[in-house]
């Protein structure tokens, strides 16, 4: 087959955006479908950043629509002098096209630089914009990506902004159906970034409304972060520094326990891969606490903070506005410009070591905390050695305890993790022997919310699981080492099985948490009746389903005056079905119900957590009062 120049495709502005969409907003599913959203929220925010626009309103219509609108300036109508099209339509369908290369416009800028407008309007089915500005209302359509006609000049108006109406294409998403928390968490991140700025949500598809107003910035964003956390310190650290073109701002405080929550942003757009002004800020850290350290002599033996200790038990964010950021990926996912490390690390250093010096206790607070990582760093090194030893010998390290399937193929391989060892026979004897690997745990695991890395590794079920799991642990983790491509959870249906499954839920959010990103982690669903009429057995998950299947089959075969027929059986426990009836019901492919575990809302599970698990009684005891109603079932 010949391949010539006449073989090589030129795509322009739409068109190109069409046939690749994943270039410009990361995906076709629900993340690029919300990325719309928040592609046209932020060009109202950069009108915000500029001093100009005050309110912004945001609105989920009933028919798959979205509207956007800010009292900023509005676009401009006039006529562009390259494209010779008034310069509203030139932002809606060139790419590149847009206030943001110019420093006089908007000295910061957060959207995709030029693109963001164009690639929404390419990206949608139907797209409405109105714009006031000029003394006049101005209205154009589009539909996917072509104006249906010239910009229309509709009326006399003083009033001034822009309104964005669009409705995603479904022939580019795979299912168009807006999340509302999702939406809720961005303009939240945008609300605590933007000084003196109201952002109204509406949405029309059940009369929701929620607003945001806050003037605590930084502050009050953290105070969201750390809701339920016991501080090492009761004032957080925050310090904003302007010079010439850049703005650095940030907020951080340490907890008790060891995880950590780094919140990294550029122009007000969230890098949930970091970038240079995480790392100058982490040097900062390790450097400060390190010299100040030596200075009161707090470290016995010539112990040296490296960056993975200053990580644990931080909580931070940090924001820098810079004119000209340069991501690595279209969707801003890292910052990488070189010369921000060294601003925010040189920055950084000099107002912490001056901050110190005024707030010894602090400082000692933060050190003593650190301190325990350093302990925790070096214990683990050596449980990991001896992990390690037993991972060389995993079959004879875990003989009787493990029962490891035979099939190599990592995607065919599935891990039970069963309570006790009752349910571990049964599920050893039913299961497939060549996919199906079974580890029964005994007993409740360690609360590991409660726990260091260096404690948690000394509990042997723990462990016997790690050993399993193959990744190793902490900074040693690595996830192409798994051994299963599927951990399921088999818990009782009790409150003491509910119980284990948090634990190891706890267990894998905190230090395990790619597995779940990854969507390795499941939670087998059992059912909690055995409905046996004659030789006929049927199963049910909840009693409106075993309510459902008696008055069915009483009706249908007239058993009215005959119930005694049916026989009802309910499982407390995988080990008091024998082995053909947890095969059929829970371990069989092709008939067994399990539940994915996802993490929607990190920021959200975190909370959760630390108020079920955590030291504090408190939250816990406000947390039972306020859902004590709802628990209708219980074990007693």
């Amino acid at each position: 087959m010949s391949y010539r120049a006449e073989d090589i495709q030129v795509l322009e502005g739409i068109e190109a955006v069409r046939r690749r969409p994943g270039m410009y907003i990361g995906s076709t599913g629900k993340d690029g479908l919300h990325h719309l959203i928040y592609e046209i929220v932020a060009n109202a925010i950069d009108e915000s950043l500029a001093g100009f626009a005050k309110n912004i309103e945001v609105k989920i219509l009933k028919n798959n629509r979205v509207l956007v609108s800010d009292d900023g300036r509005g676009i401009p109508v006039d006529i562009h002098p390259k494209t010779k099209k008034s310069a509203l339509e030139t932002v809606l369908t060139y790419l590149h096209a847009g206030g943001k290369f110019s420093q006089k416009i908007y000295k910061v800028a957060g959207g995709l630089h030029g693109v963001g407008l164009s690639v929404v309007n390419a990206l949608s089915k139907y797209l409405k914009v109105i714009v006031f500005r000029d003394g006049y209302e101005w209205s154009q359509e589009y539909e996917r990506g072509v104006p249906r006609f010239p910009l229309k000049k509709i009326r006399a108006s003083q009033k001034t902004g822009t309104i964005i109406i669009f409705e995603p294409d479904s022939k580019i998403f795979n299912e168009i159906d807006f999340d509302r928390q999702i939406i809720l968490d961005y303009l939240r991140h945008q609300n605590y970034l933007t000084g003196g700025l109201r952002i109204n949500f509406y949405d029309e598809r059940d009369n929701f409304s929620y607003g945001f107003y806050n003037d605590g910035g930084l502050i009050s964003f953290l105070n969201h972060l750390i809701k339920f956390k016991k501080l090492i310190n009761e004032h957080h650290i925050y310090h904003k520094i302007v010079d010439d073109n850049k703005e650095l701002e940030f907020c951080f405080n340490y907890v008790e326990l060891p995880e950590t929550q780094e919140l990294a942003f550029t122009n007000n757009i969230l890098n949930p891969e970091g970038g240079t002004h995480i790392v100058g800020f982490r040097n900062a850290l390790v450097r400060v606490f390190n010299d100040l350290a030596k200075e009161i002599n707090i470290f016995k033996g010539n112990k040296n903070l490296i960056t993975e200790d200053i990580r644990g038990g931080l909580y931070l964010i940090i924001s820098i506005k810079i004119p000209e950021p340069q991501f690595e990926g279209q969707t801003k996912s890292k910052l990488g410009n070189p010369e921000v490390k060294n601003f925010v690390e040189s920055r950084a250093y000099s107002f912490l070591k001056e901050y110190f010096s005024k707030n010894p206790q602090e400082l000692k607070n933060i050190l003593n905390r650190l301190l325990i990582n350093i302990e925790a760093r070096e214990a683990e090194k050596t449980a990991k050695e001896s992990i390690f030893k037993k991972r060389i010998s995993i079959s004879l390290t875990l003989s009787g305890k493990l029962a490891d399937c035979s099939n190599r193929d990592f995607s065919k391989r599935e891990l039970f993790i069963v309570e006790g060892d009752s349910a571990g026979g049964s599920a050893k004897q039913a299961r497939d022997r060549t996919l199906q690997a079974v580890l029964p745990l005994r007993g409740k695991i360690l609360n590991v919310e409660k726990s260091n890395l260096a404690k948690i590794l000394k509990s042997k079920e723990i462990k016997d699981l790690i050993i399993a799991l193959g990744t190793g642990v902490g900074k040693d983790f690595n996830l192409e080492n798994l051994r299963y491509s599927k951990i399921i959870i088999a818990t009782d249906a009790d409150s003491d099985g509910n119980h284990i499954r948090t634990l190891l839920l706890t267990l894998f959010y905190r230090f395990f948490k790619p597995l779940i990103n990854g969507g390795y982690i499941y939670i087998a669903q059992p059912p909690l009746y055995k409905i046996q009429i004659g030789k006929e057995k049927l199963y049910a998950y909840n009693d409106n389903q075993k309510d459902k299947i008696i008055r069915e089959k009483i009706n249908k075969n007239n058993l009215n005056n005959r119930q005694r027929l049916i026989e009802v059986q309910r499982y407390k426990g995988l080990g008091e079905m024998n082995p053909e009836e947890l095969w059929e019901t829970t371990l069989d492919p092709n008939k067994r119900i399990l539940k994915k575990i996802t993490i929607e809302d990190a920021e959200k599970a975190d909370q959760f957590f630390s108020i079920l698990m955590g030291n504090e009684v408190e939250p816990r005891k406000k947390f039972i009062e306020i859902y004590a109603k709802e628990a209708n079932n219980l074990d007693i």
